[in-house]
């Protein structure tokens, strides 16, 4: 299978390493930027061109690794015929790729990627496709990358894009207000690190919901009310606090 991966970020990286280990030809990166066209080819050993260059006609698919807001822009120059054409978002309908081919789709990786991950974790790979040859073709390279594939519509992967918000983006934003906290308040954001990790060790065996802690679930007002003193001179972060701590109440309730 020859590919060629139209972006130079963190998913056009990640995916292009694993591509490469599992024996999957990319054979072009093209992306706005040359140099950085250039530097993500020179890591993987293949050729490079930014959007006004030639397109290489020979790729059995072509792989629109790109943000959400870039994906119409490039619409406008790739000529790729009839040839199969995916992207990699999640919140994003694949129908926006049918004006470039009959076959098209989306090849969603559920995780969050850096290119500078010196370990590449497990990477759930969600797919569809405009018809079944296209599918297949999405099936194969899915299944060489990663272990868990499955299925899921624009309707499902939206919905799956909306927890991962919840689980991980705001999980880790919570996380840097609780950093600055630490550091203005002068004590070690790093002992709270094996207590971070424990709790997501604990719902990769059980559900979040009977694992909930701390004193919103126990309903300890007066811990809760010693709390929001101190943040007293933390607006956001006490509005927060009131928020979550209203959610775990009501949701227990």
């Amino acid at each position: 299978m020859k590919v060629v991966i139209i972006g130079s970020g963190n998913v056009a990286t990640i995916l292009g390493k694993l591509m490469i280990q599992h024996n999957i030809n990319i054979v072009q990166i093209i992306s706005r930027n040359i140099e950085h066209a250039k530097k993500l080819a020179e890591e993987l050993n293949t050729n490079y061109t930014d959007i006004n260059g030639l397109v290489d006609d020979t790729a059995d698919l072509y792989l629109l690794a790109i943000s959400d807001a870039s994906l119409t822009e490039s619409l406008l120059y790739l000529n790729i015929h009839d040839k199969p054409v995916i992207h990699t978002a999640g919140a994003v309908s694949k129908d926006v790729l049918k004006v470039l081919s009959p076959n098209y789709g989306v090849f969603y990786p559920l995780q969050s990627l850096r290119k500078e991950m010196k370990i590449i974790p497990p990477i759930p790979i969600l797919i569809d496709a405009s018809n079944v040859y296209t599918m297949e073709l999405l099936k194969k390279m899915a299944h060489k990358i990663s272990d868990s594939v499955q299925i899921a519509n624009d309707e499902t992967r939206q919905k799956l894009h909306v927890a991962a918000v919840f689980s991980n983006n705001f999980t880790n934003h919570l996380y840097a207000l609780a950093e600055v906290f630490c550091n203005r308040e002068g004590i070690d954001f790093n002992l709270l690190k094996p207590l971070i990790l424990e709790t997501a060790n604990k719902i990769t065996e059980a559900s979040p919901d009977t694992v909930q802690t701390g004193p919103a679930i126990r309903k300890d007002l007066i811990t809760i009310e010693k709390n929001l003193n101190l943040l007293s001179e933390y607006p956001e972060m006490k509005s927060l606090y009131i928020i979550m701590t209203d959610s775990i109440i009501n949701h227990y309730r």
